[in-house]
Protein backbone atom coordinates (compact mmCIF):
# COMPACT_ATOMS: atom_id res chain seq x y z
CA UNK A 1 0.00 0.00 0.00
CA UNK A 2 2.81 2.30 1.18
CA UNK A 3 4.37 1.95 -2.44
CA UNK A 4 1.00 2.64 -4.51
CA UNK A 5 1.01 5.66 -2.69
CA UNK A 6 4.14 6.76 -2.77
CA UNK A 7 3.77 6.25 -7.03
CA UNK A 8 0.07 8.04 -6.50
CA UNK A 9 1.84 11.16 -5.21
CA UNK A 10 5.02 10.87 -7.98
CA UNK A 11 2.47 10.73 -10.38
CA UNK A 12 0.47 13.76 -9.24
CA UNK A 13 3.79 15.94 -8.75
CA UNK A 14 4.86 15.39 -12.56
CA UNK A 15 2.49 17.63 -13.38
CA UNK A 16 3.70 20.90 -11.49
CA UNK A 17 1.01 23.26 -10.28
CA UNK A 18 2.02 26.16 -12.34
CA UNK A 19 2.33 23.95 -15.45
CA UNK A 20 5.46 24.63 -16.29
CA UNK A 21 6.37 21.30 -17.16
CA UNK A 22 3.07 20.65 -19.25
CA UNK A 23 3.60 23.21 -21.14
CA UNK A 24 7.03 21.73 -22.27
CA UNK A 25 5.47 18.45 -23.32
CA UNK A 26 2.69 20.67 -25.01
CA UNK A 27 5.61 22.51 -26.78
CA UNK A 28 7.35 19.17 -27.66
CA UNK A 29 4.21 17.40 -28.93
CA UNK A 30 2.96 20.50 -31.05
CA UNK A 31 6.89 19.96 -32.89
CA UNK A 32 7.85 23.48 -31.98
CA UNK A 33 11.47 23.73 -31.59
CA UNK A 34 14.03 26.05 -29.47
CA UNK A 35 14.61 29.32 -31.20
CA UNK A 36 12.77 28.69 -34.08
CA UNK A 37 10.32 31.70 -34.19
CA UNK A 38 10.27 34.18 -37.17
CA UNK A 39 10.07 32.08 -40.02
CA UNK A 40 6.66 30.46 -41.29
CA UNK A 41 6.14 26.93 -40.22
CA UNK A 42 9.17 26.90 -38.15
CA UNK A 43 7.53 29.06 -34.89
CA UNK A 44 10.91 29.25 -33.22
CA UNK A 45 13.47 29.82 -36.10
CA UNK A 46 15.47 32.57 -35.51
CA UNK A 47 15.22 34.84 -38.36
CA UNK A 48 18.35 36.63 -38.37
CA UNK A 49 20.49 33.53 -38.82
CA UNK A 50 19.08 32.30 -41.86
CA UNK A 51 19.10 35.59 -43.13
CA UNK A 52 23.24 35.79 -42.63
CA UNK A 53 23.33 32.47 -43.99
CA UNK A 54 21.53 33.47 -47.31
CA UNK A 55 23.70 36.42 -47.50
CA UNK A 56 26.14 34.62 -47.35
CA UNK A 57 25.69 32.13 -50.02
CA UNK A 58 24.29 35.02 -52.43
CA UNK A 59 28.12 36.80 -51.36
CA UNK A 60 29.84 33.17 -52.52
CA UNK A 61 27.52 33.32 -55.79
CA UNK A 62 28.41 36.90 -56.76
CA UNK A 63 32.00 36.04 -56.07
CA UNK A 64 32.17 33.03 -58.04
CA UNK A 65 30.54 35.08 -61.11
CA UNK A 66 32.63 37.62 -60.82
CA UNK A 67 35.50 35.43 -60.93
CA UNK A 68 34.55 33.44 -63.55
CA UNK A 69 33.81 36.76 -65.43
CA UNK A 70 36.89 38.34 -65.05
CA UNK A 71 39.70 35.84 -63.84
CA UNK A 72 39.41 32.29 -64.37
CA UNK A 73 36.16 30.62 -65.50
CA UNK A 74 35.24 26.87 -65.99
CA UNK A 75 34.48 25.46 -68.59
CA UNK A 76 32.90 22.14 -69.85
CA UNK A 77 34.35 20.09 -72.38
CA UNK A 78 30.64 19.15 -74.35
CA UNK A 79 32.51 17.19 -77.17
CA UNK A 80 35.25 14.87 -77.96
CA UNK A 81 36.96 16.97 -80.68
CA UNK A 82 40.11 18.21 -78.19
CA UNK A 83 40.86 14.28 -77.44
CA UNK A 84 43.25 13.25 -76.52
CA UNK A 85 44.09 16.50 -74.70
CA UNK A 86 40.71 17.16 -73.24
CA UNK A 87 38.00 14.58 -72.91
CA UNK A 88 34.68 14.79 -72.63
CA UNK A 89 33.16 16.01 -69.27
CA UNK A 90 36.46 17.72 -68.22
CA UNK A 91 36.17 21.22 -66.55
CA UNK A 92 39.01 23.66 -67.45
CA UNK A 93 40.07 26.88 -66.05
CA UNK A 94 40.16 29.29 -68.57
CA UNK A 95 42.75 32.03 -67.85
CA UNK A 96 40.92 34.92 -69.16
CA UNK A 97 44.21 37.26 -67.84
CA UNK A 98 46.41 35.49 -70.18
CA UNK A 99 45.85 38.06 -73.18
CA UNK A 100 44.92 41.22 -71.07
CA UNK A 101 47.81 42.97 -71.35
CA UNK A 102 49.30 42.80 -74.66
CA UNK A 103 50.16 39.47 -75.23
CA UNK A 104 48.51 37.28 -78.08
CA UNK A 105 47.54 33.81 -78.54
CA UNK A 106 50.12 31.99 -79.63
CA UNK A 107 50.58 28.76 -82.22
CA UNK A 108 50.15 25.99 -79.82
CA UNK A 109 47.75 27.39 -77.39
CA UNK A 110 44.92 25.67 -76.37
CA UNK A 111 41.76 28.78 -76.60
CA UNK A 112 38.35 29.02 -75.86
CA UNK A 113 36.46 31.37 -78.19
CA UNK A 114 33.16 32.66 -79.16
CA UNK A 115 32.68 31.36 -82.09
CA UNK A 116 29.84 34.36 -83.52
CA UNK A 117 30.73 35.66 -87.11
CA UNK A 118 33.19 32.95 -87.87
CA UNK A 119 32.16 29.11 -86.55
CA UNK A 120 28.14 30.33 -85.84
CA UNK A 121 26.73 33.03 -88.77
CA UNK A 122 23.69 33.31 -87.01
CA UNK A 123 23.11 32.51 -82.71
CA UNK A 124 20.40 30.37 -82.00
CA UNK A 125 17.79 32.36 -80.41
CA UNK A 126 16.15 31.87 -76.76
CA UNK A 127 14.28 32.59 -73.70
CA UNK A 128 16.03 35.22 -72.11
CA UNK A 129 15.18 34.45 -68.75
CA UNK A 130 16.58 30.45 -69.74
CA UNK A 131 19.42 31.97 -71.70
CA UNK A 132 20.67 33.87 -68.15
CA UNK A 133 20.37 30.61 -66.13
CA UNK A 134 22.08 28.32 -68.75
CA UNK A 135 24.43 31.59 -68.82
CA UNK A 136 24.77 31.38 -64.95
CA UNK A 137 25.11 27.68 -64.86
CA UNK A 138 27.54 27.58 -67.55
CA UNK A 139 30.31 30.17 -66.10
CA UNK A 140 30.40 27.91 -62.98
CA UNK A 141 31.38 25.01 -64.57
CA UNK A 142 27.86 23.44 -63.81
CA UNK A 143 25.90 23.51 -67.17
CA UNK A 144 27.46 22.47 -71.37
CA UNK A 145 28.83 26.14 -72.46
CA UNK A 146 26.69 28.29 -75.34
CA UNK A 147 26.44 26.74 -78.31
CA UNK A 148 28.66 29.83 -79.84
CA UNK A 149 31.52 28.80 -77.73
CA UNK A 150 34.42 26.31 -78.92
CA UNK A 151 37.50 25.39 -77.88
CA UNK A 152 40.63 24.27 -79.89
CA UNK A 153 43.96 24.75 -80.66
CA UNK A 154 45.92 27.57 -82.30
CA UNK A 155 47.69 26.31 -85.38
CA UNK A 156 48.30 29.97 -87.39
CA UNK A 157 48.26 33.12 -86.21
CA UNK A 158 47.95 36.40 -88.60
CA UNK A 159 50.17 36.59 -91.22
CA UNK A 160 50.76 32.71 -91.23
CA UNK A 161 50.91 30.86 -94.22
CA UNK A 162 49.31 27.64 -93.52
CA UNK A 163 49.17 24.44 -95.55
CA UNK A 164 48.32 20.96 -95.75
CA UNK A 165 49.44 18.71 -96.60
CA UNK A 166 53.22 18.37 -97.47
CA UNK A 167 55.03 15.12 -98.57
CA UNK A 168 54.79 13.10 -95.56
CA UNK A 169 51.27 14.45 -94.41
CA UNK A 170 51.84 17.04 -92.13
CA UNK A 171 50.30 20.65 -91.51
CA UNK A 172 53.00 22.68 -92.74
CA UNK A 173 53.49 26.56 -91.05
CA UNK A 174 55.60 29.28 -93.25
CA UNK A 175 57.37 26.64 -94.67
CA UNK A 176 58.03 24.48 -91.90
CA UNK A 177 56.48 21.04 -91.32
CA UNK A 178 54.69 20.77 -87.88
CA UNK A 179 55.01 17.71 -85.84
CA UNK A 180 51.91 17.11 -83.89
CA UNK A 181 52.29 15.19 -81.49
CA UNK A 182 49.14 15.97 -79.42
CA UNK A 183 46.91 14.74 -82.05
CA UNK A 184 44.79 11.62 -81.34
CA UNK A 185 45.69 8.56 -82.20
CA UNK A 186 45.64 7.04 -85.53
CA UNK A 187 44.26 10.59 -86.95
CA UNK A 188 45.93 12.37 -90.25
CA UNK A 189 46.89 16.12 -89.69
CA UNK A 190 43.91 16.72 -92.22
CA UNK A 191 41.65 15.10 -94.48
CA UNK A 192 40.89 17.85 -96.09
CA UNK A 193 43.70 19.89 -98.87
CA UNK A 194 43.60 23.92 -97.87
CA UNK A 195 46.38 26.42 -98.01
CA UNK A 196 45.56 29.95 -96.26
CA UNK A 197 47.07 32.98 -95.35
CA UNK A 198 45.69 34.35 -91.87
CA UNK A 199 44.66 37.45 -91.68
CA UNK A 200 46.31 39.65 -89.14
CA UNK A 201 44.44 40.01 -86.19
CA UNK A 202 42.67 36.58 -86.28
CA UNK A 203 43.61 32.89 -86.01
CA UNK A 204 43.44 29.50 -87.79
CA UNK A 205 42.84 26.94 -85.24
CA UNK A 206 42.03 23.36 -85.26
CA UNK A 207 41.26 20.71 -83.18
CA UNK A 208 43.09 17.73 -81.72
CA UNK A 209 40.48 14.84 -82.61
CA UNK A 210 40.76 16.37 -86.10
CA UNK A 211 38.45 13.61 -87.64
CA UNK A 212 36.28 14.10 -85.47
CA UNK A 213 36.28 18.22 -85.28
CA UNK A 214 34.54 20.97 -86.82
CA UNK A 215 37.02 23.71 -87.13
CA UNK A 216 38.19 26.15 -89.63
CA UNK A 217 38.74 23.91 -92.11
CA UNK A 218 34.87 23.46 -92.19
CA UNK A 219 34.43 27.23 -92.32
CA UNK A 220 36.77 27.91 -95.25
CA UNK A 221 34.10 29.13 -97.74
CA UNK A 222 31.71 31.05 -94.81
CA UNK A 223 32.23 34.67 -94.50
CA UNK A 224 35.46 35.14 -93.05
CA UNK A 225 37.09 31.73 -94.07
CA UNK A 226 36.59 29.97 -91.01
CA UNK A 227 39.51 32.71 -89.45
CA UNK A 228 38.71 33.54 -85.65
CA UNK A 229 39.02 37.38 -84.83
CA UNK A 230 41.46 37.72 -81.52
CA UNK A 231 39.10 39.84 -80.08
CA UNK A 232 36.70 36.84 -79.87
CA UNK A 233 38.96 34.39 -77.67
CA UNK A 234 37.70 34.45 -74.07
CA UNK A 235 40.65 33.32 -73.16
CA UNK A 236 43.58 30.04 -72.36
CA UNK A 237 42.61 26.84 -70.93
CA UNK A 238 45.93 26.25 -69.42
CA UNK A 239 44.28 23.77 -66.50
CA UNK A 240 41.96 20.44 -66.22
CA UNK A 241 40.64 20.94 -62.71
CA UNK A 242 38.08 18.36 -62.68
CA UNK A 243 37.91 15.43 -62.47
CA UNK A 244 40.23 15.37 -59.80
CA UNK A 245 41.62 12.31 -61.39
CA UNK A 246 42.10 13.95 -64.54
CA UNK A 247 43.92 17.35 -62.98
CA UNK A 248 46.74 18.82 -64.77
CA UNK A 249 48.57 21.72 -66.05
CA UNK A 250 48.33 22.23 -70.08
CA UNK A 251 52.00 22.58 -70.90
CA UNK A 252 52.99 24.52 -74.21
CA UNK A 253 53.56 22.02 -77.28
CA UNK A 254 57.02 22.22 -78.85
CA UNK A 255 55.58 21.68 -82.01
CA UNK A 256 55.59 24.93 -83.51
CA UNK A 257 59.64 25.78 -81.83
CA UNK A 258 60.53 26.03 -85.48
CA UNK A 259 58.18 27.98 -86.93
CA UNK A 260 59.47 31.72 -88.02
CA UNK A 261 57.48 34.72 -88.61
CA UNK A 262 56.56 35.24 -92.03
CA UNK A 263 59.29 37.06 -93.16
CA UNK A 264 61.47 34.30 -91.57
CA UNK A 265 62.54 36.32 -88.25
CA UNK A 266 62.10 34.55 -84.57
CA UNK A 267 59.30 34.85 -82.84
CA UNK A 268 59.40 35.54 -78.57
CA UNK A 269 57.99 31.88 -78.64
CA UNK A 270 61.01 30.73 -81.26
CA UNK A 271 63.62 32.71 -78.83
CA UNK A 272 62.06 31.07 -75.60
CA UNK A 273 62.52 28.09 -76.88
CA UNK A 274 66.13 28.54 -77.57
CA UNK A 275 65.59 28.91 -81.58
CA UNK A 276 68.67 30.95 -83.20
CA UNK A 277 67.54 34.67 -82.83
CA UNK A 278 67.87 37.08 -85.85
CA UNK A 279 65.94 36.60 -89.36
CA UNK A 280 66.18 33.90 -91.77
CA UNK A 281 68.72 33.26 -93.92
CA UNK A 282 70.05 29.69 -95.61
CA UNK A 283 68.14 28.25 -92.65
CA UNK A 284 64.89 29.69 -93.45
CA UNK A 285 65.19 28.32 -97.18
CA UNK A 286 61.74 27.88 -98.72
CA UNK A 287 59.94 30.23 -95.82
CA UNK A 288 57.57 32.42 -97.99
CA UNK A 289 58.58 36.38 -97.79
CA UNK A 290 56.71 39.01 -96.76
CA UNK A 291 54.23 38.88 -99.71
CA UNK A 292 52.19 36.39 -97.29
CA UNK A 293 52.51 38.62 -94.30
Amino acid sequence: MDTEERQTERDRSSGSHDGTEEGSRSARSSGRLPGLSGVPGFPGLSGPSWRRAGLLALACAVFALLLSSFVVQPFLIPSGSMRPTLQVGDRVLVNKLAYRFGTAPERGDVVVFDGTGSFVQEPPGENPVTGLLHGAAAALGLAAPAETDFVKRVVGVGGDRVVCCDKGGRVEVNGRAVDEGYLYAGDAPSSVPFDIVVPQGTLWVMGDHRSNSRDSRDHLGDPGGGMVPVDKVIGRADWIGWPLGRWAVLEPTGAFHDVRSPGGAVTPADAGAGAPGGTGTSGDAGIPGGAHG
